[in-house]
């Protein structure tokens, strides 16, 4: 499949995908607030299109155990590589920004990292709480790897409590192997329904996500739907893929946002899940708190 010519004018953007850049200095003081504390966040490492719109509204999505993944997904933006050791001091860290922003619903995401021994759940699950002990009112998604198919990291994670357990599938099961770097479609589903299983009867939801446009069909969609139905997940996301330079994987085409809708409806009404973000623009935290069904900051 061949790169498309970023200049030509097929390649344009539509109107649908053009963002507002307005309001520099709330986006300026998160973005100050994170570098003092020495975070990261996958609104900038993914580089988001509702980085804007969210850091407005002074919300974002924390990434931690540093800003360099282990992996290379033919999708991602994030940095990848050999990462740096773990920083001790991000739990309170992120707590604190956490507080200072005045978030009541905090989104926990992470690069993987391959090179620990438990793909970094104990620190996750220790930023979960560092939240928890600064205000325990405050909602928490987490949304870590696969951590490899250990189910035990998996484990270490929810026993901290979070609100909600999201692990994105991605794509569909034909285009996995090609834009996944050593993610598997089974593995991703069998994380997704041991968090289920262990989570429902604590009250914590189960999440997951999809980007359309890398060349699925419309019959693949409808089997990933059915799958994640059938790990017990609740909440899923759906949104534009959208390619982070030339040498990534191409964009196969941009939907439509009626396609959005009526890929949302379906998802609702056919597929049972209890909420679905569907939009162009939509990313993995986008509106996370309105999904998780809590009252928004």
């Amino acid at each position: 499949m061949a790169t498309p010519d970023p200049k030509s004018k097929q390649d344009r953007l539509p109107p649908w995908m053009r963002v507002n850049l307005k309001g520099p200095r709330p986006r300026n003081e998160v973005r100050n607030l994170l570098r003092s504390l020495n975070l990261h966040t996958v609104c900038e490492g993914a580089r988001c299109p509702n980085l804007c719109e969210c850091w407005q509204r002074k919300a974002a999505t924390f990434m931690v155990l540093g800003d360099t993944c282990t992996r290379n997904c033919k999708f991602c933006a994030v940095n990848h590589g050999q990462p740096l050791p773990v920083d001790p001091e991000e739990p309170a860290h992120v707590a604190e920004a956490v507080q200072r922003l005045g978030l009541r619903f905090a989104v926990i995401t992470c690069v993987t990292r391959d090179d620990l021994p438990d793909g970094g759940a104990a620190h996750i699950a220790a930023t979960i709480c560092a939240i928890r002990e600064t205000d325990p009112t405050v909602g928490i998604e987490v949304l870590p790897s696969d951590f490899g198919g250990d189910l035990a990291a998996v484990d270490t994670v929810l026993a901290a409590r979070p609100d909600v357990f999201n692990h994105n599938l991605e794509t569909v099961a034909r285009l996995t192997p090609l834009v996944r770097s050593h993610a598997t479609y089974e593995r991703s589903l069998a994380v997704l329904a041991h968090a289920a299983k262990r989570g429902h009867s604590q009250g914590i939801q189960t999440k997951s996500g999809l980007m359309l446009g890398l060349g699925e069909t419309a019959e693949e969609v409808r089997e990933a739907l059915a799958d994640l139905r059938q790990a017990n997940v609740q909440i899923l996301t759906l949104g534009q893929y959208l390619p982070p330079s030339p040498e990534h994987w191409p964009r196969d085409r941009y939907l439509t946002p009626e396609e959005f809708d009526e890929w949302g409806r379906v998802a609702r009404t056919e597929y049972g899940f209890t909420a679905v973000v569907s939009g162009p623009l939509v990313r993995s935290s986008y509106h996370a708190e309105q999904a998780a069904h809590r009252p928004e900051q």
